[in-house]
């Protein structure tokens, strides 16, 4: 097949990551892929400097040189952010696929020599800092789509009508998010991830902590993120933080807690859940993203309700007190699971759902 992803600007996000992976592995089994992004947008130096401040002042990356896409080489093509992408900047190809909503605009006028359309629904992108009418317009362009939870599957179907969505889960790299067998820590350590957007639920994981410290006063908190703590949302006391902590760093800390918190109330899929997983530390999660699709609750990990901070502060106390033998079971089985669904089992999967997506045409 000829397969060609459009993406906006890339990035270190998830989104970004995960389409690499599929471009690059489908390459691998003999596709043509190739990979169109626009350049970032340049910014002016009272920007940039409000920017690094924002950020901790950390580095701004380079997306269009992000390592995700180097292997793709002369595959990736990069257009000019100030103007309209073109077909003529696409190459002819069987397939071609949106992975943001604002690439399912740019492509649909592509005359068909440029592929059927397709969509990769990440995540259902209609928040509040987004023009949420627009967005959710392209939601009901008729692309074929592959979405990476149930969660967006349901979604694709109950408020746009599309009952044909096929779903293809994420996975993780097993040498980069792995862990060797331990025990639970003496003192008991939870973590989770600061993100800016309210949808994250940082506030939630907050809340919880303060739930589970009643009946483990000396619970450690262990917190890394992209975005420095802000007055809004300040940290549980005695937080450990880590800003922009390296690709090398992120699985050591995940391996540090013996419990990792995922309170979002809305997400597409939710990598931290499997990469935490990965590296043996039961995730207590809220029933957003693919945390239904991945965790059995009790077994290698906790559900609740979205919202519920309450309850998500009982799951981590009665995980952090369960007995040692009982807490290494659980923690085993979330690496069992974790490991169990290899990228290259989705990169099949993906495959086997462009090709079916190209034989409803025939």
């Amino acid at each position: 097949m000829k397969i060609t992803f459009v993406c906006t600007v890339v990035s270190q996000g998830g989104g970004s990551r995960v389409t690499a992976i599929h471009a690059q592995k489908l390459l691998d089994m003999g596709h043509d892929v190739h990979v169109v992004s626009r350049t970032f947008p340049k910014m002016a130096p009272k920007p940039r400097r409000l920017w690094r401040l924002f950020r901790g002042r950390a580095k701004r990356p380079d997306p269009d040189r992000t390592r995700y896409f180097d292997a793709l080489g002369s595959r990736h093509i990069i257009v000019p952010f100030e103007r309209k992408l073109m077909p003529s900047d696409v190459p002819d190809a069987d397939i071609i696929i949106a992975t943001w909503w604002k690439t399912a605009f740019w492509i649909r006028d592509f005359p068909a020599s440029k592929g059927r359309k397709a969509y990769f629904v990440q995540h259902h992108e209609v928040h509040d800092h987004l023009p949420a009418e627009q967005s959710a317009e392209t939601y009901r362009l008729p692309y074929a789509k592959i979405a990476v939870s149930q969660w967006l599957v349901d979604v694709m179907a109950r408020d746009y009508g599309d009952m044909d969505v096929k779903k293809v889960l994420n996975a993780v790299d097993p040498e980069q998010f792995d862990a060797l067998p331990r025990e639970r820590n003496a003192r008991p350590v939870v973590g989770f991830m600061l993100a800016g957007a309210a949808y994250k639920g940082v506030d939630v994981a907050i809340r919880a902590i303060e739930v589970a410290r009643r009946d483990i006063p000396d619970l450690k908190v262990l917190v890394f993120g992209k975005v420095s703590p802000g007055p809004d949302v300040p940290l549980p006391p005695g937080t450990d933080f880590r800003l922009l902590p390296s690709q090398e760093e992120i699985p050591r800390l995940y391996a540090a807690c013996d419990a990792w918190l995922f309170p979002s109330r809305l997400e597409g899929f939710g990598l931290p859940i499997l990469e935490a997983m990965a590296c043996r530390t039961p995730v207590m999660a809220t029933r957003a993203g693919a945390a239904p699709d991945l965790i059995e609750d009790g077994v290698n990990g906790r559900l609740v309700d979205v919202d519920d901070a309450e309850a998500l502060g009982r799951a981590v106390a009665d995980t952090l007190s369960l007995p040692p033998a009982e807490w290494r079971a659980m923690s085993d089985a979330a690496h069992e699971t974790a490991h169990g669904y290899t990228w290259d089992d989705a990169a099949r999967e993906f495959e086997a759902a462009l090709k079916e997506i190209l034989a409803r045409d025939q």
